[in-house]
């Protein structure tokens, strides 16, 4: 009797060994996919986030890029138009014949100087070169902050594609829908820079 008591115990104790274990290991596989699961979540988000901040970017410059052409456009055409005033003057001055003429060419020269020093008085330098300058900059540096955010997306996709593609990525991006996301490739539309037309 005591051996059979003694036989039937140490088949339970086996019995609820086997469980315990099985139990530690679908612990530690839950625990796996629940990670493989936030990895993947993390990743994508990342990738939306970082395609945000391309838009923004984007954004940025056709924000900015029309008002800066507008504004270099506004200041070289008023300086255009003054120094045209004055070149035409001085061509009617030097071909006027009669007095008259010569007096209403030089009235026309005296006017186009007042209003070059009405603009040298407002904007002490002339501000053609500088305009165009400062919107180059603008141009490259936009540009440049594209092209990083373009590059940080690039690389929030590689992650998360890697990520789904390993295993166990591969099984829970299966089972919950994850799907491999399309890197930044360069095209026509929306991405390609405006063009400056003064």
């Amino acid at each position: 009797m005591l051996i059979k008591n003694q036989i039937k115990n140490k088949g339970a104790i086996g019995i609820s060994a086997i469980i315990g274990i099985i139990v530690v290991i679908l612990i530690i596989v839950g625990v796996m996919l629940m990670s493989s699961y936030n990895k993947l979540v993390t990743l994508n988000t990342q990738v939306d986030t970082q395609w945000s901040q391309v838009e923004t970017q984007y954004q940025r410059r056709f924000d900015l890029i029309p008002n800066l052409v507008e504004s270099a456009k506004a200041v070289m055409t008023q300086e255009q138009e003054v120094f045209t005033a004055i070149a035409e003057a001085r061509t009617r001055y030097a071909g006027a014949t009669t007095p008259d003429a010569k007096a209403a060419a030089a009235g026309e020269l005296e006017q186009g100087l007042g209003r070059l020093l009405a603009i040298v008085e407002n904007y002490p330098q002339l501000r053609s070169s500088e305009t165009v300058q400062t919107l180059m900059a603008q141009l490259e540096g936009t540009e440049n902050r594209i092209s990083v955010e373009r590059g940080r997306y690039n690389t929030s996709v590689q992650d998360y594609n890697l990520a789904v593609r390993r295993f166990p990525g591969s099984l829970m991006a299966g089972l919950f829908g994850f799907d491999a996301r399309t890197p930044f490739a360069a095209d026509q539309g929306a991405e390609s820079a405006p063009k400056v037309q003064f």
